[in-house]
């Protein structure tokens, strides 16, 4: 029992010391010798004076063996932060995130070359010497991010495995080429001025490259940007001669997994580049300015015969918000492993016919690999049938397109697969919408329309979250709620004009333990008044023992009780003025 109470009381570690937030304005003395990991991020430890030289050192010279190091929101300067890292040998992580620091010199880290993980994001640097990171063998994980860094021209951290860059300045990414093997393995360039794509170590390990928010894409076409990234690097390394496309040919080894290319300047689709990269699998083109995928690639003999590219290992693709109308069959027929679709908030149209630009469509059947396509906000007016014809979906949106016309069987080939289907927001009225027999179908969004009936052929499916908010329902089919019962967990109800007095799929929900979220926000009507269904269900039968029907208010009936009012007050009017009379002539 001592001993548990003792285990109980050793909370923090004895060789851990946090001094976060505590207003320090210097390190405090006599720290204890087996610290291994010391945080005294957050304080007011600002420029060191020539006068407190002596105490830092004091402070400090116990610690050579630490392992970890925050000086994080010190405002600490260049100079400052090279005292704190003498004799720190055995340092492997160091974080100095927010401080003030400017530049980074070759002897900043002379005396900590065991570090693994360096963090100095969001300081003010803008230059770092050659030789600052190179004799750090052992550097794994170098963060630079949110400082002014204006481009990387000499890339040489051949240790590295993480690298990020983020948020900083940079116009362009470029590694001197050698026959020495690079272990960076995750990239991010992301939110700097790129115009081009980064050229890489030759032989690399890279697997995720973060290009987005930069103004890539902005030169027109794609051989231009490969033409000026080739020019740019021999200008760097001061080539005279071009000898190759450095650009592909060290794009054609990497294998990259994912690389995001979203918020940047493309208008065209840069199919060569990207193809060269055969082991990509995620592949995010959001928020470009691309309107049409064509298949303009060059031709390798003078025959004429259009070259056929492929993304053999491309899975999940994202083009959303591009103002996209048109995809070139050719571009589709390259998607060969395609499993995720996202084209929200576009223009596209499917298409089951011959294309052309004209049509703003999309042959859809090609892809005979996709399980889940987003086609949110397209403005689709007509789902033609057999539009998902050799496909095997499992997730389809349709969401925001308003008005859409869906024509029967306009779901067959993909009705015995799929298991998840939007149809929210399009105004759609219960006799535009059919729904075939979806055996697979587990959840289901009918929100935001004007239906006031469910769907019976529903019954087949084994539904588990039903979605049908604001509509305008006044009861739902007890039968067909009876049916879903069996594997329906949770529904959204409310924004309905329900009848209270024709609720029995509602005692069927409530007595099979179904979860209603919104029901708090569910209401239900009587002749005599509305009711939040919560409310309601506590006096069901009190509530409705007078009122079988809604109440149903019509101008005519308004008319008859006006008219009927108007009689009674016209003979009480008639009869007391009679009655005055009578009494003036008994007077007289």
């Amino acid at each position: 029992m001592k001993y548990y109470n003792a285990v109980q009381f050793t909370f923090f570690p004895l060789d851990y010391k946090s001094w976060n937030n505590q207003n320090l304005s210097s390190v405090p003395l006599d720290l204890d010798v087996r610290l291994r990991r010391l945080d005294l991020s957050n304080n007011l430890i600002r420029q060191l004076h020539t006068l407190a030289l002596p105490y830092l050192d004091k402070a400090l010279q116990s610690l050579s063996g630490l392992k970890t190091l925050d000086i994080s929101m010190n405002g600490l300067s260049d100079d400052a932060v090279e005292l704190y890292l003498r004799n720190k040998s055995s340092l492997d992580q160091l974080k100095m995130t927010g401080n003030a620091l400017k530049r980074l010199s070759h002897s900043l880290f002379k005396e900590s070359k065991g570090l693994r993980t360096i963090t100095i994001d969001d300081n003010l640097i803008s230059e770092i010497e050659q030789g600052t990171f190179e004799p750090l063998i052992h550097l794994e994980t170098l963060n630079l991010a949110k400082n002014n860094l204006a481009h990387i021209c000499d890339f040489k951290l051949h240790q590295i495995k993480y690298l990020n860059v983020s948020r900083n300045s940079v116009e362009f990414f470029v590694t001197r080429q050698d026959d020495q093997l690079y272990r960076l393995e995750v990239l991010d360039l992301s939110y700097n001025k790129l115009l081009y794509f980064p050229i890489v170590p030759k032989m690399n390990c890279l697997r995720y490259l973060h290009l987005q928010n930069n103004m890539i894409g902005t030169l027109n076409s794609e051989a231009t940007m490969v033409s000026e990234t080739n020019s740019l690097y021999n200008e760097i390394t001061r080539k005279k001669i071009v000898t190759k496309n450095n650009l592909h040919s060290n794009w054609r080894p990497m294998p990259l997994i994912y690389i995001d290319l979203s918020y940047n300047h493309f208008r065209s689709f840069p199919l060569e580049t990207l193809s060269l990269l055969s082991s990509l699998e995620t592949l995010n083109f959001s928020y470009n300015c691309l309107q049409n995928i064509f298949w303009d690639i060059r031709n390798y003999s003078e025959s004429g015969h259009v070259r056929q590219l492929f993304f053999p290992s491309l899975k999940h693709l994202d083009l959303q918000s591009n103002g996209l109308l048109y995809m070139s069959p050719l571009f589709l027929n390259s998607l060969t492993q395609i499993e995720t679709l996202n084209l929200e908030d576009n223009s596209v149209s499917q298409s089951t016919q011959q294309i052309n630009v004209s049509t703003s469509c999309v042959a859809l059947g090609q892809l005979r690999t996709l399980k889940h396509l987003n086609l949110k906000e397209n403005n689709i007016k007509i789902l033609e049938p057999h539009t998902f014809q050799r496909t095997s979906l499992v997730s389809l949106n349709l969401a925001k397109n308003v008005h859409m016309v869906i024509h029967e069987g306009a779901l067959e080939g993909a009705q015995t697969s799929l298991q998840s289907l939007i149809i929210s927001e399009i105004n759609m009225s219960s006799s535009h919408l059919s729904l075939p027999c979806l055996p697979a179908l587990t959840q289901l969004n009918l929100s935001n329309n004007h239906l006031d009936v469910i769907p019976s052929s529903l019954i087949c499916s084994p539904l588990r979250e039903v979605d049908i908010r604001n509509n305008v329902l006044m009861t739902l089919n007890h039968s067909l709620i009876q049916a879903l019962s069996t594997h329906l967990t949770i529904m959204y109800i409310s924004g309905n004009g329900f009848n209270c007095c024709d609720s029995k799929w509602l005692k069927i929900l409530n007595e099979t333990k179904i979860k209603l979220p919104d029901i708090g926000e569910a209401e239900c009507f009587t002749r005599v008044r509305k009711f939040v269904m919560t409310e309601y269900l506590k006096n069901h039968v009190l509530n409705c023992l007078f009122h079988t029907q809604p109440q149903e208010v019509h101008p005519g009936q308004i008319i008859i009780i006006i008219l009927f009012v108007g009689v009674i007050l016209a003979v009480l009017i008639v009869f007391s003025r009679k009655l005055c009379c009578t009494k003036r002539s008994f007077v007289v």
